[in-house]
Order: C-alpha cells, then sequence, then structure tokens
C-alpha cells in the first residue's frame, strides 16, 4: 500500500471546500488539526477491532534508540529487588498515536528485529517477577511511561521501535537535523501521514461536516477580531 503525504490529504480537503490558500482560519496548520481530530478517534476505533497492525504503511522506525541505566523506582518497580538493572531510553520517545488498548506500538526488537520485547505494566512485571517459576522466564519485557520505555533485567545500549507517532519524526532519524537544530528534514506537507487510505474518505466527510459549519457563520455581522471561525 502506497502512502499519502500529509500535503496531498489537505489538497483534497481543500479542493472540496473550494477554499484559497489566503483564507486567513484555512491555514494547513488549522486544516490538519481537524484532519487530525477526526483521524485520532477513527484510528482508536479501528484498533478496537485489531485491524491495524496489517498496515505496514502507517508505522515508522526508530532504529537505534540508545538505553541508559536509571533506578528501578524510576520505572516503577518499588517491588524489585535491589539487584535488578533497569535500562530506560534515554530521551524522550516520540508522542504515539493513542489507540484502543493504549499507544500504537507494533513492535520493540533488537537492532536486528530478532529479539521481541513484550509490553506489560510495571505492576504486571512485579507480580510476574515474584511467581515462583519466573527464574526460568526468558522473555524480555517492557512498558511505557511517562513518554519513555522501561527495560527491567537487561544490559543493552539501544533498541528498535516500531510504532505510530502522532508528528514529525525527523529529528530522531536524520543526524543532520540533530546536529542543525533544524525541527524538520522536510517539509512537513511532504511528510507521510500515519493513517490507513481506506479511512481517507471518512475522515474527510468529517472534516467536510466541520468545516461547513464554520464557513456558514455569517461573517457580515460579526466584525473580524471577534469571528468565532479564527
Amino acid at each position: 500500500m502506497s502512502k499519502t503525504t500529509i500535503g496531498e490529504v489537505l489538497s483534497r480537503v481543500r479542493n472540496q471546500l473550494k477554499a484559497v490558500r489566503q483564507d486567513a482560519f484555512l491555514t494547513d496548520r488549522f486544516l490538519y488539526s481537524v484532519v487530525s481530530k477526526h483521524a485520532k478517534w477513527l484510528m482508536k476505533r479501528e484498533d478496537s477491532q485489531n485491524k491495524l497492525m496489517k498496515f505496514n504503511s502507517i508505522f515508522n522506525t526508530l532504529d537505534n534508540v540508545p538505553l541508559i541505566e536509571v533506578d528501578r523506582i524510576e520505572g516503577g518497580c518499588t517491588g524489585l529487588s535491589t539487584n535488578i538493572k533497569m535500562m530506560r531510553t534515554r530521551d524522550l520517545i516520540p508522542v504515539f498515536m493513542q489507540g484502543y488498548w493504549g499507544p500504537l506500538i507494533r513492535q520493540v526488537t533488537s537492532l536486528d528485529g530478532q529479539i521481541d520485547f513484550q509490553p506489560l505494566t510495571p505492576t504486571q512485571y512485579v507480580t510476574l517477577a515474584k511467581s515462583k517459576n519466573f527464574k526460568y522466564n526468558t522473555t524480555n519485557y517492557y512498558w511505557y511511561l511517562n513518554d519513555y520505555l522501561y527495560f527491567p533485567d537487561i544490559e543493552w545500549p539501544s533498541i528498535r521501535i516500531e510504532g505510530v507517532f502522532e508528528g514529525d519524526i525527523s529529528e530522531y532519524k536524520c543526524i543532520d537535523c540533530k546536529e542543525n537544530h533544524q525541527y524538520y528534514c522536510i517539509s512537513r506537507q511532504d511528510d507521510y501521514i500515519n493513517i490507513p487510505d481506506y479511512l481517507f474518505g471518512e475522515i474527510e466527510t468529517n472534516v467536510m461536516k466541520d468545516m461547513s459549519i464554520m464557513l456558514q457563520i455569517p461573517t457580515d455581522d460579526v466584525h473580524d477580531n471577534k469571528n468565532t471561525a479564527r
């Protein structure tokens, strides 16, 4: 399935609205915020029916995410013994889009993708770690907490993350961006929108409903600086 850019989606919306770029409240940023609002709840609906994980085109990958060692208490594991090593992503993770079951993370793996980590919560891990047969458990675990990923009982320098992110992640993927303190490596309009193509029609229908209400506001009777559509 081919990927669609943010600019292509906005262009389709503009064509339906027959709006022009000079319209004060119809900026690309504003239109995208309306698109994003409807995309989020539709993605949650689709995730509730387990329909999203098969769409490769909506996922982005952070290929080399550094880890650092932190105190187990920071990772929410106060009930663990003091000899448990706790690793955490060094930097805040870009914001994941939220699905019905939580953040839309498809995989957390070793750098070569050969070893998987299974998601759970700190409480679940503490309970599991206290079980009688846990010493025979070879599964690797992680959890998402306060915009970091935590990894108990490993000593890895880095991991790989595949997920659906809400915003631009070029800063995390592009070394030149980091070194030059740039926010985008490419134009935001040229970035891909992480939504399955089959949802675009429904998104556009809902955007049109919102925008039609705004466009019908009688601007002749309302002073510009009080226009509720701005």
